[in-house]
């Protein structure tokens, strides 16, 4: 290599090896701007008067509409690039925070979670098979790893500006803009991961991508992740009003710092079982998603935040591990070519399980109040996680014991 050859490589060196931690920090960023809205459910319930219901249905059609980009479009990076379809997807989302500055009712709130969850959809599948193209084995990690972070410094972040700043159900937009715009600028400097390949439009026709090597596993993991993902849309949906409703306590950062738990005590578990098998961060995981969701319940028919913030910690760091053990078992079994395909499948059925019961739970909350629908909620959860240990002694789980 002669030396115009060593110098002309270098910045694209430097580009790739900062590359994971930009595509990390976008993926954090797009999960963040998922959860600011949760500590202001509460205002706008009081701005614009709307039940418990509707607040789970602005809640879930952001989901939803996640769901329609996975089946439509989750794959498309496999062909036009990552790049030109994480550019795409910051740019809606920047139409979305634009629908949230400008909300003056329900509807306004619907139309950008709606948009949002596009954008999110989009996104995601983008950026998980990037990171995997750069690294199979740390990518599932950050996989893993940064939308827990993002979604903890979304909720936490708003708390914080509800709490101690002016306009807020303004200035958070303000600053989420604000990143994205930067973060559309900064993608133009890393390179490119996978190259373009043929078949575009017939990708674009809704399909399940499960890989055939990767369904057993996957199957047998389902009642584990749907518990999963089911309590953490209890949470980034219904917690801060069940606060309220169940201890008296009204402070924005409360209601957010709780949610926060969750998904900080699930980063931090991600991190201290990387290195771990995927069976073992599971044997970690489901005990400790069990005991933190008794004494969640426990801590709220006690009116004592500090139990039920403990029990939230519990919860996150078995929700962190689980999430982990699951991405950890299928995400190697794919191919290059079918990562984002496969990544969209799992995102399908997480966001299903992340949207549909906490409109059930919007339901239960109006019909029988917040602690009996929590009741109920915590109670179907830990019938889920019983299934899946039930399924996973039987044997089902024999790919993860070599992963």
């Amino acid at each position: 290599m002669t030396e115009l050859d060593s110098t002309a490589s270098a910045p694209i060196s430097a580009a790739r090896r900062l590359a994971p931690f930009y595509y990390a920090a976008t993926s954090a960023l797009f999960l963040a701007a998922s959860s600011v809205p949760t500590p202001l459910y509460r205002l706008y319930q009081q701005a614009f008067a709307f039940s418990p219901v509707l607040l789970t249905v602005i809640f879930a059609v952001y989901a939803f509409s996640l769901l329609a980009a996975l089946l439509i479009v989750g794959s498309i990076s496999d062909h036009l690039g990552r790049r030109p379809v994480i550019f795409a997807s910051i740019l809606l989302n920047m139409v979305a925070i634009a629908l949230f500055l400008m909300a003056r009712g329900a509807d306004w709130l619907i139309a950008a979670r709606t948009v949002q969850g596009f954008a999110t959809g989009t996104a995601v599948s983008s950026i998980g098979a990037a990171l995997v193209d750069l690294d199979p084995i740390r990518g599932s990690i950050t996989n893993s790893l940064a939308p827990l972070a993002g979604m903890a410094i979304g909720a936490l972040g708003t708390s914080l500006l509800i709490q101690f700043a002016p306009a807020p159900t303004a200035l958070v937009y303000v600053v989420t803009l604000a990143l994205l715009t930067l973060q559309a600028a900064l993608l133009w400097l890393v390179p490119e991961t996978t190259s373009r390949r043929a078949g575009l439009l017939a990708s674009l026709k809704p399909e399940i991508a499960v890989p055939q090597q990767a369904r057993r596993t996957l199957l047998a993991l389902t009642p584990i992740n749907i518990a999963v993902w089911a309590l953490a849309g209890f949470y980034l949906s219904l917690v801060p009003s069940l606060i309220g409703a169940t201890t008296g306590s009204t402070a924005p950062l409360v209601g957010g710092s709780v949610v926060a738990a969750l998904t900080i005590s699930g980063a931090a578990a991600v991190f201290l079982l990387r290195k771990r098998s995927a069976a073992t961060i599971m044997r970690f995981g489901i005990p400790s998603m069990t005991l933190g969701i008794l004494t969640v319940i426990a801590g709220m028919h006690a009116a004592e935040v500090p139990i039920l913030a403990l029990g939230t910690l519990i919860a996150g760091a078995g929700f962190g591990a689980a999430f982990l053990g699951t991405v950890r078992s299928i995400m190697p079994l794919a191919k290059p070519d079918e990562r984002a395909g496969l990544l969209s499948a799992f995102y399908i059925q997480s966001y299903l399980a992340f949207s549909v019961p906490a409109i059930l739970a919007g339901f239960l909350s109006k019909a029988l109040g917040f602690a009996e629908a929590a009741d109920i909620y915590a109670a179907a959860i830990l019938l889920l996680v019983g299934w899946g240990v039930v399924a996973l002694m039987a044997g089902q789980e024999k790919p993860l014991s070599n992963t």
